[in-house]
């Protein structure tokens, strides 16, 4: 066999010395590293989105048996005319036949005024929780009818069948028998609509309104009452001319929403109360028409009642911050290997980030039990003594640990300021990168880079 030359040997020592020694390529491995460390990151946001369907799908499910979110629509009164249609007996032919047909015209409230009062509860579906209330809502105003007497239609209304129907999303959540106070009498409703011009689910109730018209009557006031249940969250249309909408709820974090926010709201630990006026003029449908007409649902306001803490929302949130998290435990561990000539193999580098990444696993299933502050100091501990404690037996250096240990205290507690600063978390985020870049310049200013050593 041959032996290897001097320069052979020569060679490869040269090389050995290279690998061993280069920062270029320790920096070129732990990029890699990083990079092979966006697999379980990505498998951790996915686990996440999976336990955020399975709260959606137990909220469904209390919803489905309690009572769906609810939208009010309504009063409407609305009153059937007849219509004849030409029906041709063959095509081409000029013999044709009227047949009669339906329809409705719509007229929407003068003044609507509704006064509400939100009981919320949570229920549970396992360790999964959704928000349902109990509403009482008084509803009252008046109808003013306009001049139809210009109308080509009026010989064909057919007064003695009008009707008030109220839209409501899930009429299996109505608790109690709704009256309607119309012409001081008190009438029940009925289920059901005759017509969905307006509204696609509701109650009706006919009111006889041929004696009044003969007697020109203009005004026609009315006042109900009912109960119903639902869940997330309550809206209402502004169909009246005017409409004033009061609501009032124990429930210490809600969320105003839709087309219109409250010129008046308070919020407290103690609950909210929000007042909203609207005007025909904020909407874009009239107050009387024939058919069905666009915009209704559109212009729908209201509130939702959120959970104080959404769990998953935030684990989602550090999780973004992963990489960068990663990326700064590495950084760590690469400058204390430089500056104090301590050899760390790629292996203990992957073993690092993957103890970081079961930080957030930790997080998520802790969080479902506990509070997500408790869940996340509880994680963070345990991560910290976990990584410093093994890097004890790697640098053989209390003194390394217990700093390494203190580095990831404060960038955990960086990453939970952020994800608690909605607003100023850009800027709380921008500011800490500075700092940790200018700490970090100032560490490494007096490294000799192009050196092997």
């Amino acid at each position: 066999m041959e032996t290897p030359t001097p320069q052979d040997v020569s060679f490869f020592e040269k090389a050995r010395n290279w690998i061993s020694n280069s920062i270029t390529l320790r920096l070129f491995t732990i990029g890699i590293l990083i990079l092979i460390m966006l697999i379980p990151v990505s498998m951790i946001e996915d686990l996440i989105r999976e336990r955020q369907y399975r709260q959606s799908d137990a909220q469904n499910e209390i919803s489905s048996t309690w009572g769906h979110p609810q939208t009010i629509t309504g009063p409407v009164l609305s009153v059937p005319y007849t219509i004849y249609n030409k029906v041709y007996e063959k095509e081409g032919s000029d013999k044709f036949k009227l047949v009669p047909a339906t329809q409705y015209v719509h007229f929407l409230p003068e003044n609507l005024k509704m006064d509400g009062n939100i009981q919320p509860e949570v229920r549970y579906r396992g360790i999964f929780e959704a928000i349902v209330y109990e509403s009482d809502v008084e509803i009252s105003g008046n109808f003013f009818f306009p001049d139809v007497s210009n109308w080509e239609q009026k010989d064909f209304f057919r007064w003695d069948e009008a009707f008030v129907s109220v839209g409501i999303s899930d009429l299996r959540s109505i608790q109690e028998d709704v009256k309607i106070m119309w012409e001081n009498q008190q009438q029940s409703f009925e289920p059901g609509i005759p017509s969905y011009d307006v509204m696609a689910s509701g109650i009706h109730v006919k009111v006889n309104i041929a004696p009044f018209i003969a007697e020109n009557k203009k005004d026609y006031p009315f006042k109900m009452n009912f109960k119903f249940n639902g869940s997330n969250y309550i809206k209402f249309t502004p169909i009246g001319k005017t409409t004033d909408v009061f609501l009032n709820s124990p429930w210490p974090t809600p969320s105003f929403d839709g087309a219109f926010l409250p010129d008046k709201r308070e919020v407290s630990k103690k609950g909210f109360t929000a007042h909203w006026n609207i005007l025909n003029l904020n909407r874009s449908y009239p107050q009387y028409f024939i058919g069905s007409t666009s915009g209704i649902g559109e212009s729908a306001f209201g509130v939702s009642l959120m959970l104080p803490v959404d769990q998953y929302q935030k684990s989602m949130r550090a999780a973004k911050y992963a990489v960068l998290f990663i990326t700064l435990t590495f950084m760590v561990f690469f400058f204390i290997q430089i500056i104090n000539k301590v050899r760390i193999h790629p292996i203990q580098y992957i073993l690092v980030g993957f103890a970081l990444c079961i930080f957030y696993t930790l997080l998520i299933s802790l969080s479902e039990h506990m509070h997500f502050g408790v869940a996340y100091l509880i994680a963070a501990i345990s991560i910290v003594l976990l990584t410093s404690f093994y890097a004890q037996g790697t640098f053989k250096n209390t003194k390394l640990s217990f700093m390494l240990a203190g580095i990831m205290g404060i960038l955990y507690g960086f990453i939970f300021s952020i994800i608690q600063l909605e607003d100023y978390a850009l800027l709380v985020g921008s500011i800490g990168l500075f700092i940790a870049l200018a700490v970090l310049m100032f560490i490494t200013r007096n490294i000799q880079w192009y050196s092997n050593k």
